[in-house]
């Protein structure tokens, strides 16, 4: 097994077991009949007790599995396939609230809640506030000093488990005045904190997560001691800017694992359906768009891979590298569904029968473009720093280190730390483009290099307009030419990184062409591939298929049998 893939992703596969036995508690058809009932799936659940999940997102120093944030996403990829909302609602919502404790480093506090997760506990992030969505700086929600003590006054509003977390990560106004330091972040302790203040909002309605605790909570005057601030008081703000670049990096790279499922379910429906006296899988519009999917999931796990490592390589242009994660792989997600519910017709909306959980995955799905951070949202931070990267790095600066591209390369420990709220003008990851140039190049890749050279024309046209951005055209009052600066940019990241997997690829499919070119070539334009590229990507495919293998970067078998364990 390829190192980026821990081995014990096989120990959760044969624990969830095969989807498709229908006596299985915890396969295809228990997980629909909960979405029906807008439940979790409870056997879901204590499975991920037995296999010890919580442990994923506890950093070893308090006793935990957190080494490597891309063994992280395998394992969730696992759970994402068979019920994203059980991904979500079991430990996704203690992953994010856990990073911001981690990130904010304050001792005792992070090793009480460490103990609690790997007890099976939960932890809730209560940032979001309904008025004002992504403007964490607006939040309402205040923490009054009161003495000794601190007095919450606010509600937080569609927020994961937030009925049945033990403890509760909330942001709140510390300081009336506004700036970066009038927030904090307040970790209270539920079941020790007097409930008569406290009051639960109803459950939020949904169309996606059905199963997931959306809910909410209405402080008044609730007292808690002034020591449960994490970091200096008015961090707050810093510390979540900076524990968003892990989240919004893992986050829609665990998704894939959803996207997986929804194409495997396409090719099962569609070689068994007959259209125009064949099968419908053989017709070439049909197998065209499969295979472009397969190509955008590629796509999609690449870049993933890539700003995950540079959350352990590169952490000071993290800033940057999460956003343009976000973004870009969140839309490849959404646009393949798409395209795909459009293949099955009928069937993509059908709640009973074979494709029905191709309609829970279309639903669960979505939030992977607005939830915990919103796309645009990833668009406004990138802009500000578009003409400092122009001018230092992009042309002229240091290439990134090989570790980064080489998925299979041991990762140093992540440090917090480093992270950074900007950049400061570094980006390794474009400057390697020039480098990679620079370097010699096997014959056979001539059609490569060309594409390269392209993007290299693109990147110095950029750099330029970038670098003459004005500062009035920085924020979120930007022209819409702006914003496309910063989707182009983004888009240029995503072939960078997928070029650059491919050359220091070991694995024999990803160091061959064909993925490549298939993956940049979607990203100039969502069009049928040349011939003998969508020949080779949909052998590939339906090998996959047929030998029960991830369509994604890992190749991974997904089920393992007791059998086929011995």
């Amino acid at each position: 097994m390829t190192t980026f893939v821990p081995r014990r992703v096989d120990d959760l596969e044969r624990l969830l077991g095969d989807p498709a036995d229908p006596t299985n508690p915890v396969g295809t058809r228990a997980v629909l009949e909960a979405d029906e009932r807008a439940e979790m799936l409870e056997a879901g659940e204590k499975a991920l007790h037995v296999f010890g999940l919580n442990a994923e997102f506890v950093p070893p120093e308090y006793g935990g599995r957190l080494t490597r944030v891309d063994h992280l996403v395998e394992v969730m990829r696992a759970v994402h396939r068979r019920d994203p909302a059980l991904a979500l609602g079991y430990g996704a919502s203690s992953f994010i609230a856990g990073v911001n404790i981690w990130t904010a480093s304050p001792g005792e506090q992070a090793a009480r809640v460490a103990r609690s997760l790997l007890s099976g506990g939960r932890v809730a992030v209560a940032f979001h506030e309904l008025a004002h969505g992504n403007d964490m700086a607006g939040t309402e929600f205040t923490a009054a000093a009161d003495g000794a003590d601190l007095l919450l006054n606010g509600r937080k509003e569609v927020v994961t488990n937030i009925r049945r977390a033990q403890d509760l990560l909330v942001l709140a106004r510390t300081d009336p005045r506004p700036g970066p330091r009038s927030h904090s972040l307040v970790l209270v302790d539920r079941a020790s904190t007097p409930g008569a203040g406290i009051r639960d909002l109803p459950r939020f309605l949904s169309v996606g997560m059905r199963g997931v605790q959306l809910g909410g909570l209405e402080f008044t005057g609730v007292r808690v001691p002034a020591t449960a601030v994490l970091g200096p008081t008015g961090a707050g703000l810093e510390i979540a800017l900076k524990a968003l670049q892990i989240t919004r990096t893992a986050l829609p790279a665990m998704a894939t694992g959803g996207l997986d499922t929804a194409l495997r379910t396409a090719i099962a429906h569609l070689s068994s359906r007959t259209l125009y006296g064949g099968a419908a899988i053989d017709i070439p519009h049909v197998r065209s768009v499969l295979v472009g999917v397969f190509a955008d999931l590629l796509r999609a796990e690449a870049i993933s891979a890539v700003g995950i490592r540079a959350l352990h390589l590169v952490p000071g242009s993290a800033s940057v590298y999460s956003a343009a994660v976000k973004y870009a792989v969140s839309k490849v997600l959404l646009d393949a569904m798409d395209r795909l519910a459009e293949l099955l017709g009928a069937h993509f909306y059908l709640r009973g029968g074979p494709t029905a959980i191709f309609q829970k995955l279309l639903r669960d799905l979505a939030p992977v473009g607005f939830g915990h951070i919103a796309r645009a949202a990833c668009q406004m931070s990138v802009l500000p720093q578009l003409p400092l990267l122009a001018r230092r790095s992009w042309l002229t600066g240091d290439s990134a280190p090989a570790d980064l591209f080489a998925l299979d390369a041991a990762l140093p420990a992540l440090r917090y730390d480093r992270l950074a709220l900007h950049a400061a003008g570094r980006d390794p990851l474009a400057a390697s483009l020039a480098a990679a140039l620079d370097e010699p190049w096997d014959s056979s890749d001539r059609q490569l290099r060309a594409v390269a050279e392209t993007d290299l024309a693109e990147l110095t046209s950029l750099a330029g307009a970038c670098a003459a951005l004005p500062m009035t055209e920085l924020g979120v009052d930007a022209p819409p030419e702006a914003y496309d600066l910063a989707d182009r940019y983004i888009a240029l990241l995503g072939r960078i990184s997928c070029l650059q997997v491919r050359r220091h690829a070991t694995d024999p499919f990803l160091a061959d062409s064909p993925w490549l070119l298939a993956a940049l070539h979607r990203s100039h334009r969502n069009t049928p591939l040349a011939g003998a590229v969508e020949d080779a990507l949909h052998r590939e495919l339906l090998d996959r298929f047929h030998s029960h293998r991830s369509f994604g970067l890992a190749a991974r078998t997904l089920t393992l049998r007791e059998e086929n364990a011995r």
